[in-house]
């Protein structure tokens, strides 16, 4: 297994240096690790690297759900229903800690998208393209049932509810386990390199110039392949590479709140109409209840994507309108994130109506990109981009012997479990050491990992866990910055942005002892975390 402890950080850089790689995958996002994994679990030497840190982009920033995509149904998208719903179940099996399954309520209601007769259908098809276990097939309610069920909904228009099977994710978490999943099977994959162009022989793509920026050091990575699964960024590679005609990329905006369970107490999770014709997400994750998603045109920076007051607001309206009660303003509102989808342009389609179907580009200089697609169909479109990957080594002149596809049966990092009792049961097991809540926490983000982090822990303490939940993320994930730990390893600055704002100075101080930090460099850290804090629960109006 290749080393992924960022205090190994020099190791790694090396091997991106000195060898040369079959394929290189430029993009840290839950495609670009699929593809990692994929390729590596095949017998391909593979080298991955991502500009900033390990789903920093769409991949931390989805409504975090391993969905079928029940919409998807009305624009008549058979085959990625069928692909992305079996899938579904798929995920849950190498990761049951991290997929788990949820409850979706579907209210039926007057002049709302979804008719009873439509919906009964439309469900009962979803069933059986998901391949969904009977127990866990669609219900269909009438009003007293809905209401019991959720007791929040409209009364005075409700007319009933469809109740059916989902499964709730960390987006960036099951990244960042499908990344130490490709290292395990030998994919040297850095966070913080950046390609700064491709290189080329005989007009072939042969690796890229790339810079380490943590240090400033420029060097070139070699490699008979190319992949770009850079999601919103697909296009400027493609650019790079004079490629870029045809279809291009079109970017929506997806944006979510979070607001304390008890402003929103949802038994559950509910997918409800808004007035203008649109779905949304409320969804109940412990402490707090998140919401979304906004589907608007973006055309702003690709680096710097902000939650503004109108999106807020715009969410705010859904809820209270499908939750009369509830009553929520923007005070209520404790963090957010906004983020990108990197959908592929159909001309004369509104951003809600652009198809979530992936995208595979290959250019005269060899290189190939992937974009569009949905998370939860991440394992499938690395298996389409690593089988053609494949023909192409082949026609260079690869010799050796590689598999077929068997991501379906590689686990996902602490994900050994049968089932969700024995989630349960080694959960209740950890309880005499930490309280419920963090056990739950733990267990949740890191399975069986748990005892890893507890056994670095100094004194019983809150602090003194946190802090052993951050040596293990720097030792065993890459975790350079207090942004990769807070945001991208742990999810506490969207579901627990207290916390952060408690702990974020003293963990600084840990960090810096562990990297050696200068006193600049631990300024920088604390302006970027107060500066995520700030992004994530201020809302400025559009410019």
């Amino acid at each position: 297994m290749i080393t992924l402890s960022a205090l190994d950080r020099s190791i790694l850089l090396n091997d991106l240096q000195s060898s040369r790689f079959d394929l290189l995958v430029i993009g840290g996002g839950i495609t670009g690790v699929g593809i990692a994994l994929d390729a590596a679990s095949r017998g391909i030497r593979v080298a991955l690297v991502e500009k900033e840190d390990f789903a920093s982009g769409t991949s931390s920033r989805s409504t975090k759900l391993i969905h079928g995509g029940l919409r998807y149904l009305k624009q008549f998208e058979i085959a990625l229903v069928r692909e992305v719903g079996r899938e579904r179940a798929t995920l849950h099996r190498l990761a049951p800690h991290l997929v788990t399954a949820e409850k979706m309520l579907l209210p039926l209601i007057k002049g709302g998208n979804f008719g009873k007769l439509l919906t009964s259908f439309g469900l009962m098809v979803y069933d059986v393209l998901a391949d969904v276990q009977s127990a866990d097939q669609r219900k269909m309610l009438d009003r007293e049932e809905a209401l019991s069920k959720e007791p929040l909904l409209d009364k005075k228009n409700l007319e009933g509810a469809g109740i059916y099977a989902e499964y709730r994710t960390d987006d960036a978490r099951l990244t960042i386990e499908v990344m130490k999943a490709a290292a395990h099977f030998g994919a040297t994959c850095l966070n913080y390199v950046e390609a700064l162009e491709l290189t080329y022989h005989n007009n072939r793509v042969t690796g890229v110039k790339a810079s380490d920026k943590l240090n400033g050091n420029s060097f070139e990575i070699s490699a008979d392949l190319v992949v770009s699964a850079t999601g919103p960024w697909v296009d400027e590679i493609r650019k790079k590479d004079h490629s870029l005609e045809g279809k291009r990329l079109h970017l929506t905006k997806g944006v979510h709140i979070v607001v304390d369970h008890e402003k929103l107490p949802v038994k559950q999770a509910v997918y409800f109409d808004v007035p203008d014709g649109r779905m949304i997400f409320a969804i109940p994750r412990g402490k707090i209840t998140y919401i979304g998603t906004t589907d608007t045109d973006y055309f702003g920076n690709k680096e710097h994507v902000l939650t503004n007051r109108e999106d807020v607001e715009y969410l705010i309206d859904a809820v209270n309108h499908a939750f009369p009660d509830s009553d929520i303003n923007i005070r209520d509102v404790r963090s957010s994130w906004a983020g990108l989808r990197p959908l592929i342009h159909e001309e004369g389609k509104s951003a809600s109506e652009l198809s979530r179907k992936d995208e595979i580009f290959v250019s005269d200089t060899g290189l190939i990109s992937i974009a569009g697609g949905k998370l939860t169909g991440y394992r499938k479109m690395a298996e389409r981009v690593t089988d053609l990957a494949i023909k192409k080594l082949k026609d260079k002149g690869l010799s050796k012997e590689l598999g077929s596809c068997r991501t379906n049966e590689i686990p996902l990092g602490g994900g050994k479990f049968m089932d969700a009792l024995s989630i349960k049961r080694y959960t209740q097991s950890l309880e005499d050491e930490i309280d419920q809540a963090e056990a739950n926490y733990l267990v949740g983000n890191y399975g069986t990992q748990t005892e890893e982090i507890l056994k670095k822990r100094r004194d019983k303490t809150p602090y003194a866990l946190l802090e052993a939940e951050c040596q293990y993320c720097i030792e065993n994930e890459l975790v350079n910055t207090l942004c990769d730990f807070f945001i991208r390893r742990t999810g506490k600055l969207y579901f627990d942005i207290e916390s952060v704002k408690a702990n974020y100075k003293l963990l600084s101080k840990y960090m810096q002892n562990q990297f050696s930090w200068s006193g600049e460099r631990l300024v920088t850290e604390i302006k970027n975390i107060e500066q995520a804090i700030h992004e994530a629960s201020h809302f400025d109006p559009i410019k």
